[in-house]
């Protein structure tokens, strides 16, 4: 599907990744302080909760004009002037003191997100060989990763030392990476077809993407709501201090990160699509069942083996699934599938957000947290059969069939000067 023919431009797998972990970082980093400075100035849960979704809606409701700009604006463009008009307008958050124009304005900073992600994603087959495309994939999450590990930790830091203002201008400049990786960018996308021409692609078009999406989406739906119970969990049902929730909170992303890694390799030799997502189901099993055991657990210190078990397998999910999209997708649509693919998942997220706060008033916490991992292993279950559908559709259609489920127009993809 249009991966680069020469051989893999590790230097701008690099770039990207770099760009992609910075601004990570400085949007968890700009997330947390906000939240921390909401609070302490009296905000109640609502408007932190208005704040959170604020931060992900634009990427769940702005996928279909996302995506169209991803596949049709030189992606070189789309980096350098989303990277600026998101840093100004982190640097106006940084002297604003009203809880609305503060939500206002980070949802308008999630909208530059929601076009530099796709943008970001789809560049990445381009730069690398098919079989080069997990391990590329694996750069990307260990580098997201690592911003999201960073981020709590130097929030927490910078805004009890030296308020929230810091934060906020070092986000600022984190937008900045953007720009750099536009300008550097040795690989870039540039539609060559006329403007009122697109690939005739959608993602209900493709049976076995849409169950991939769909399992991932319901296992985050699911799993979801233990970012909403989890505090009470450990703190209030496990009795733990509030460092070994953070303790707790960050083995996750290290698992994440060293299955991005881990999966990152072992994915070399695996370019099947339809067995990739056969393991991408067993990996979304994998987070479901640590998220079940440990609603079993004694203490919380059990919960630190199960929770890095988990985010292997989640880290291995995000790697793998980027790969399909990639396999499946026709070059010039994988901006549209990569926001699709993020818009789904988000609202999924967005739902078991939803959901954890209201049953908290009516169960306990271990209950919960047993029916959050049960809820996403039933997404799971739910989305075999139609794996094995799409899987045995596509082998009687053939290869050549099944690989291009949409009318390719051209689309310049450049690799090198």
């Amino acid at each position: 599907m249009s991966f680069t023919s020469d051989g893999s431009c590790w230097r701008d797998v690099r770039i990207a990744a770099a760009a992609r972990g910075i601004s990570v970082c400085g949007d968890l980093l700009a997330a947390t302080a906000l939240a921390l400075a909401l609070q302490q100035a009296g905000a109640g849960g609502l408007v932190v909760s208005a704040l959170m979704l604020a931060a992900v809606a634009p990427i769940a409701l702005l996928a279909p004009v996302a995506g169209r700009i991803a596949d049709r604006a030189d992606s070189r463009t789309v980096l350098v002037l989303a990277g600026v008009a998101q840093a100004a307008i982190c640097a106006v958050l940084a002297f604003v003191s009203s809880p609305a124009l503060i939500i206002a304005l980070v949802a308008v900073l999630a909208c530059g997100l929601a076009i530099t992600q796709p943008t970001l994603a789809a560049l990445l087959p381009s730069m690398v060989r098919r079989e080069d495309m997990a391990r590329a994939g694996g750069i990307t999450q260990t580098a997201t990763n690592i911003g999201a590990l960073i981020a709590p930790a130097l929030a927490g830091v910078l805004v009890g030392q030296l308020g929230p203002r810091v934060p906020l201008l070092i986000d600022a400049l984190s937008y900045l990476s953007l720009v750099a990786a536009g300008l550097l960018l040795r690989t870039r996308r540039r539609s060559v077809a006329p403007a009122t021409v697109l690939v005739r692609w959608r993602l209900r078009d493709d049976k076995l993407v849409t169950a991939m999406v769909v399992a991932v989406a319901g296992t985050v739906a699911g799993v979801g709501a233990i970012n909403v119970i989890e505090v009470f969990f450990v703190r209030e049902t496990l009795h733990s201090s509030t460092t070994m929730f953070g303790l707790i909170s960050a083995t996750w992303v290290a698992g994440a990160l060293a299955g991005a890694q881990l999966f990152g390799r072992l994915g070399r030799r695996w370019t099947d699509p339809a067995r990739l997502v056969r393991i991408i189901l067993l990996l979304a099993a994998g987070c479901c069942v640590a998220v079940l055991a440990a609603s079993g657990v004694p203490n919380a210190l059990v919960m630190v083996p199960l929770w890095f078990a988990g985010g292997v397998c989640n880290g291995g999910l995000n790697v793998f699934s980027g790969v399909v999209v990639a396999e499946r997708v026709p070059v010039a649509a994988r901006g549209r599938a990569f926001a699709a693919m993020g818009s789904i998942v988000q609202v999924g997220g967005m739902a078991g957000f939803l959901a954890g706060g209201p049953l908290l008033e009516l169960f306990a916490p271990r209950p919960l947290v047993a029916a959050a991992g049960i809820a996403g292993l039933i997404a799971v279950a739910a989305s075999i059969t139609p794996v094995f559908r799409a899987d045995s559709s596509q082998r009687e259609k053939g290869p050549s069939q099944a690989a291009e489920p949409g009318v390719s127009q051209p689309l310049g993809d450049s690799v090198g000067a």
